[in-house]
């Protein structure tokens, strides 16, 4: 190392030498999976995602889960990004309530009177797609009007009201 009066360019050389035989021993060990058909692809798709989350906490479920994302991962398009993939953590319940939404999911939190009597499932619901907030914006509530004339306060009272 440097601290050991080896020359910088040397340890460079080194590294880029382990970093070629890496590479190559990688490639000798690669399982080309092009040729295989599709449920012996989702199969060891689903064994490398298994073996991903041996180390994570949620090990003990890992068959549950290595199969959920593969199922993400495979529903993408091929000019889609992975990052197209969100994960929304949601508090109580167990591991083993989560599920995978094939489209759009968000929390919503609901609270008017009367919740408790709408209906929470709907069958053949028509969607529109808005890009327009639903909710009203909160005003400031320290915004400063000033008018010099009983005309301009009213002319500000109408424009809120029409």
């Amino acid at each position: 190392f440097v601290e050991e009066d080896v020359h910088p360019r040397l340890i460079i050389k080194a590294f880029r030498r382990a970093e070629q035989l890496v590479t190559a021993r990688i490639r000798e060990l690669a399982v080309d999976i092009q040729g295989t058909s599709p449920d012996d692809r989702r199969q060891l798709l689903v064994k490398i995602a298994a073996t991903s989350l041996n180390s994570k906490l949620i090990a003990h479920q890992r068959a549950f889960f290595s199969k959920m994302v593969v199922d993400a991962v495979l529903h993408l398009d091929d000019d889609l990004s992975l990052e197209m993939i969100g994960v929304k953590k949601v508090a109580g319940g167990s591991l083993t309530d989560s599920e995978l939404v094939h489209g759009v999911a968000f929390a919503k939190t609901f609270s008017y009177a009367g919740f408790e009597q709408q209906p929470k499932k709907f069958d053949n619901p028509k969607i529109v797609l808005l890009n327009v907030e639903l909710e009203l914006k909160s005003e400031k509530s320290n915004a400063e009007v000033r008018v010099s004339s009983t005309s301009e306060y009213q002319a500000i009272i109408d424009a809120e009201w029409n």
